[in-house]
């Protein structure tokens, strides 16, 4: 008899869980167990970024079709029904649920959807009681929606509600300054949402490259968006027309609505993490090394709950390599180095590599950088800017960084990426031919450098 009943129990349905569990199961002819107490796909495909890029297109539609009928064409815009896209937009994560489910099964995976905790390093117990001992755990219980305390708190949404809401509200308040923030502001304001933003800093998307986060708040407010920064929320009341906000300015404004999005923790709360010997970090993280690995050897974690990046992408890719490790008798490890993204702003910000900041901090830097109105916008009558800039080692011609501000900068940056990934210098680039007539051409024809540092 096997000593345990399982090989290996995944606590978490998300992107990493389920990589991991498919290819252990599938793969590697591990036997799997897996539990989900909510809805296979995690926060990326029940609450995240599937849906949230679903209504990023939604929202783009209106300037399409003010460009349509600059281009010549006869087109008027009518209303946006929410109800119509709700309806069709919980039949596609019912697909995709359905698909995650899929996989699972054919690889063989045994699935739990209930709540699942530690007891010890070997012993998983259900929510139903059941207790199953396996030879591996691996937590894979991704992050939640961060809301301060504060008077009124009780009052707002999270991004988590945003996909569920009955109506769109006419009034809303987005509190923060991340990608989510800036995301939903961009989204909302596209659907005919009157909207107004607060962050705290002194510039939205920190941590992005500088110039490019400065165009993106730029283009932010020229599209309607009530930006306001170094202001936070002082209370929250609710009132028989909407909900009063005070801010920290004093001002005072009401809303129907008001959407947290002031950063994300890890779901580590109530696994028995710290009683099975496993060691938390000081925002509740698991801390793993660079195998994914807990102090505990037969723990692992992947994915969100270990706070490293907190991508889709990356916490797949650590899922597989965990799976491929422990049971596939290879040694592989996610490279957490030069790692491409997107914010899926209205224009997008795609980026990779160093900062210009971060590059500075390490040595000479040569700083290529072109704006300007694309053809596309400049011919329909509008004033979008959009921005390609390279971050280039002055000694070793390496590009460290790339940053596009544009509409579909995150389908560019991503080829770009494999270029900055592979150590590609600014000669490299040089010596590429552009494709005429195309925004991306300016990455391969920036001859001088704007600045150096």
């Amino acid at each position: 008899m096997p000593k345990f009943d399982t090989d290996l129990f995944v606590i978490g349905g998300g992107s990493g869980g389920v990589r991991a569990a498919r290819i252990a199961a599938g793969e590697h002819g591990a036997r799997v167990t897996l539990a989900e107490e909510y809805r296979m796909g995690g926060t990326c495909v029940i609450r995240g970024c599937v849906p949230k890029k679903l209504m990023v297109f939604a929202s783009s539609y209106p300037e399409q079709v003010a460009d349509a009928a600059a281009y010549g064409w006869q087109v008027t815009r009518g209303d946006f029904d929410w109800t119509a896209f709700r309806e069709k937009l919980d039949a596609e994560l019912d697909r995709l649920e359905a698909a995650y489910r899929g996989g699972l099964s054919n690889a063989g995976v045994t699935v739990h959807d209930q709540r699942a905790v530690i007891e010890d390093a070997h012993s998983v117990r259900l929510e139903d009681g059941t207790r199953i001992s396996a030879k591996h755990i691996l937590v894979a219980t991704g992050g939640r929606p961060f809301v301060p305390e504060f008077e009124g708190a009780e009052h707002v949404l999270t991004s988590n509600d945003i996909f569920k809401l009955d109506s769109l509200p006419g009034r809303v308040l987005i509190v923060g300054g991340g990608f989510i923030a800036c995301e939903f502001a961009c989204i909302l304001n596209g659907l005919g949402v009157r909207t107004t933003q607060y962050y705290r800093g002194a510039q939205v998307l920190r941590g992005f490259d500088d110039e490019a986060r400065g165009l993106v708040a730029e283009r932010m407010h020229e599209s309607g968006i009530d930006l306001h920064v170094g202001t936070e929320v002082a209370w929250i009341r609710k009132e028989e027309d909407g909900l009063r906000v005070r801010a920290s300015t004093g001002r005072e404004e009401m809303f129907d609505a008001v959407v947290y999005a002031t950063g994300r923790v890890p779901n580590t709360e109530g696994l028995g993490l710290e009683d099975a010997g496993v060691t938390l970090g000081r925002r509740g993280e698991i801390v793993v090394d660079e195998w994914s690995q807990t102090g505990v050897p037969s723990i692992y974690a992947v994915g969100d709950v270990t706070d490293r990046i907190n991508l889709t992408p990356v916490a797949i890719r650590e899922g597989h390599a965990f799976a491929d490790t422990v049971f596939g008798g290879q040694k592989r490890k996610m490279d957490h180095d030069c790692v491409a993204s997107a914010v899926f702003t209205q224009p997008e910000l795609g980026t990779v590599g160093l900062t210009e900041e971060q590059a500075r901090d390490r040595g000479p830097i040569d700083v290529y950088c072109a704006s300007f109105r694309p053809m596309r916008s400049l011919f329909a009558g509008r004033g979008d800017r959009v921005m390609m800039k390279l971050v280039v080692d002055a000694e070793t011609r390496r590009v460290l960084g790339c940053h596009i501000v544009a509409p579909e900068a995150g389908e560019m940056i991503q080829l770009a990426a494999i270029a900055v990934r592979m150590g590609a210098t600014k000669e490299d680039f040089d010596r590429t031919v552009a494709v005429h007539p195309t925004m991306g051409e300016e990455l391969v024809t920036m001859r001088k450098p704007v600045r150096s540092a």
